[in-house]
């Protein structure tokens, strides 16, 4: 649709990541050792824990400080215990949110989500409310001007569910969350290394949002994304080329 990018969409969320870079290793150390309470030590038997432990080793995370994690998360170290809790709601336009926590004060974020989305024009909605319309997947982009040909070979080869060619030229891999990193890896490993990727909730349907609408609704997710809590952060908004 005219004025609006998929690309130019991806690169949004591309900047929002880089914006939390200073609290990325907090919120590493949340996911393993929640990863591996949940699911265990081992990695090779704990696909969660092996991804967020790739993530963390992507983010040049000390080993030592990838092991205490683990070992705190099994029991093997005291430590903070977290909860996982999953908030959803609206923004401005009824875009829909879904904001991911790990908590070791449940009381304390349902707060801080809550006045977030009330400072900017958005409402906290109930459990189920939006969950049903995004789908957890991972995703592996490519910006436009890649070999189709080639992405598409390699990635069905490792076991991608999908390739998708937007209407602007890029291209996304859509897979199974656990085999995120074996596809990645092999996209990689023929010379085809993607600008962006993660295993995050897409959403079935998008609403488009351009001027006010939309510096409104990115306040309110950068205000979501800066609570100390929030691990991710997902929404159904699509904005504009030049929001």
């Amino acid at each position: 649709m005219a004025g609006h990018s998929k690309w130019a969409n991806i690169k949004h969320r591309k900047a929002a990541t880089d914006a939390k870079r200073g609290k990325i290793f907090t919120r590493l150390i949340k996911e393993i050792t929640v990863s591996a309470k949940l699911g265990g030590s081992d990695i090779s038997a704990n696909p969660r824990l092996r991804l967020a432990v790739d993530k963390a080793y992507g983010q040049n995370m000390p080993k030592e400080t990838i092991e205490r994690a683990i070992k705190r998360g099994a029991g093997e170290l005291e430590g903070v215990a977290y909860e996982e809790i999953r908030y959803e709601g609206y923004g401005p336009c009824g875009a829909a949110v879904i904001v991911d926590c790990l908590t070791d004060n449940r009381t304390r974020t349902v707060a801080d989500v809550r006045h977030a989305f009330s400072k900017h024009g958005g409402n906290l909605g109930t459990d189920g409310s939006v969950a049903f319309l995004f789908k957890h997947c991972g995703q592996i982009v490519f910006e436009p001007g890649v070999d189709e040909n080639a992405v598409m070979d390699a990635a069905i080869a490792a076991g991608a569910d999908d390739v998708i060619t937007n209407d602007d030229g890029s291209l996304e891999v859509i897979t199974d969350p656990y085999a995120f990193v074996t596809v990645k890896d092999a996209l990689i490993a023929v010379g085809l290394p993607p600008v962006f990727s993660e295993v995050t909730m897409t959403p079935s349907t998008t609403i488009e949002m351009s001027g006010d609408d939309a510096v409104k609704m990115q306040k309110l997710l950068d205000a979501l994304e800066a609570l100390d809590d929030v691990q991710d952060v997902y929404t159904s908004a699509e904005f504009d080329d030049e929001t």
